[in-house]
């Protein structure tokens, strides 16, 4: 039936999540979820929603979901024209590709990152670079010197889980100040500094976060973007274009609860802390290389052992972790922070597997 596609599809090379499990009770360690549920005022607001009959499901939500933002915008000491919000921080960053990356120079972002850009580059035609992290997996700022349409970088990085300081970002914008440079800060919770502070000094800065990770809301699907009003305006004229209503009425509620109860997201970023330093201790124990991370996700390579061997062996005990068969990683396996159960399960699996 492929006679009826279009002529892009048949080059397209798309995205490839983490396997979802259909077991009952897998120890989930490859989609980089939160352990932890979100706050229970997150619940008690859908069912406030939601009232007695469901009623409220008929109507379209706020399409420019102007509360959620006014709330958000506060927690970051931002206007409410400088946020944007779409469906996942994956939506935001296909409009910024539509909106701010289509340009006469390659953009540029590292070798080794999260595997969407390649994917948003060849699906909406915007020709790019890939810059090598060096020999550690950090991302060398003065890379990205020579003249380019627009920088991407993820700050961690993922799948590696390095972070670059503030002071290199800064360094960053100040190298580009033509091109939009784009921070994408979907793990940024868990140990790294945010650019957001820096969008009122540099014009050029768009950041992009999530709520899937530190809010415990992946199944929400709600991203957003901050930036100078002008660079907000050019992914509404996208969102607009494309989709309306891109947040539910659901999520728009849950999500604004989740950023009033400050205490429950900070216990749940504390605690992901404190399992990470604990798993990267045991595993090292074991005789695992791991790469600093500031993520919730820890990024590992047996000395002694083959990474697909290893998942494999993992998987057989339903326990999964991610293996990217890719150069110069396919030795390495991202292990996201699970509860400390299931860590203690992993570690003890992994036991029996080197032994």
């Amino acid at each position: 039936m492929n006679r009826f596609w279009s002529d892009i599809v048949h080059t397209l090379t798309p995205y490839v999540p983490g396997e979802q499990s259909a077991l009952a009770h897998p120890v989930k360690l490859n989609t980089n979820e939160n352990p932890y549920p979100p706050s229970p005022r997150v619940v008690e607001a859908i069912h406030r929603e939601l009232g007695k009959d469901g009623a409220t499901l008929r109507k379209y939500p706020d399409p420019m979901a102007r509360a959620l933002r006014e709330a958000v915008a506060k927690h970051h000491g931002l206007r409410v024209e400088q946020v944007f919000a779409g469906n996942g921080s994956d939506e935001v960053l296909a409009h910024a590709f539509q909106a701010l990356l289509k340009r006469d120079e390659p953009i540029r972002f590292p070798d080794i990152t999260y595997s969407f850009y390649p994917v948003y580059a060849q699906l909406y035609g915007v020709e790019y670079r890939t810059m090598p992290l060096n020999a550690n997996f950090a991302i060398d700022v003065d890379d990205y010197r020579s003249p380019n349409g627009g920088i991407l970088l993820p700050n961690p990085n993922a799948p590696t889980g390095r972070a670059l300081p503030l002071s290199e970002i800064e360094v960053l914008l100040k190298q580009n100040p033509d091109v939009p440079v784009i921070i994408d800060e979907a793990y940024v919770d868990f140990g790294a500094e945010s650019a957001v502070n820096l969008v009122d000094a540099y014009p050029n800065l768009l950041v992009v976060q999530t709520t899937s990770k530190a809010r415990s809301l992946a199944g929400m699907r709600v991203g957003f973007a901050f930036g100078n009003v002008e660079l907000i305006e050019a992914l509404t004229r996208v969102k607009d274009s494309f989709n309306s209503y891109p947040l539910d009425r659901l999520a728009q509620v849950a999500t604004l609860v989740s950023y009033e109860d400050r205490a429950w997201f900070e216990d749940g970023c504390t605690k992901v802390v404190a399992s990470r330093e604990k798993l990267t201790s045991q595993l090292e124990k074991q005789g695992f290389e791991i790469v600093p991370s500031a993520a919730n996700f820890v990024f590992v390579k047996h000395l002694a052992h083959d990474a697909a061997s290893l998942a494999a062996s993992l998987r057989a005990k339903e326990i999964f972790v991610r293996h990217f068969r890719l150069p110069r990683i396919d030795q390495h396996l991202r292990i996201s922070i699970g509860t400390p159960d299931e860590c203690d399960a992993l570690v003890a699996a992994l036991a029996e597997i080197v032994a």
